[in-house]
């Protein structure tokens, strides 16, 4: 089940992050993250449209949409990774917004393939300037031609 993100659903949400982005970035030092929370939590979540999945009764994924394009979080509980839920919350960015924007770290190849799958094709590389790992720049715009 999808719905909008609500204000009790904050701390299971920050928890799952924290997991699941430690997780899914074992090159970057937990510190990094730890860091970055209050910036999740106080400025980017409020700042966001988000989406929560629940299949468990619990709060097994996200996906935050900031400035109307730019996917700023797609986070799914381990467990729950490859039962469609990632593709069950992307395909809801997509069904609300024309054209998405996205930056994954190169060395997270399952989240690249994955955004991959779902449309997404690569505008550029960078090094992020934090951690100093290179970060792809992904796009996906809906087909207009089937209109």
């Amino acid at each position: 089940m999808i719905r909008q993100y609500q204000p009790q659903d904050l701390e299971p949400l920050m928890n799952l992050w924290l997991t699941t982005t430690t997780e899914a970035h074992p090159f970057i030092d937990v510190s990094h993250w730890r860091i970055s929370e209050p910036l999740i939590r106080n400025v980017y979540l409020p700042a966001a449209t988000t989406w929560v999945y629940s299949h468990s009764g619990n709060i097994d994924g996200f996906i935050s949409v900031m400035e109307q394009q730019f996917v700023g979080a797609l986070f799914v509980r381990r467990s729950e990774q490859g039962k469609g839920a990632g593709k069950a919350l992307m395909r809801q960015a997509q069904e609300n917004y024309p054209k998405l924007l996205l930056e994954v770290y190169q060395q997270n190849q399952a989240a690249v393939g994955f955004y991959q799958a779902m449309g997404f094709s690569t505008a550029s590389r960078q090094p992020h300037p934090e951690t100093h790992q290179i970060t792809l720049i992904m796009q996906w715009m809906t087909d207009l031609s089937q209109y």
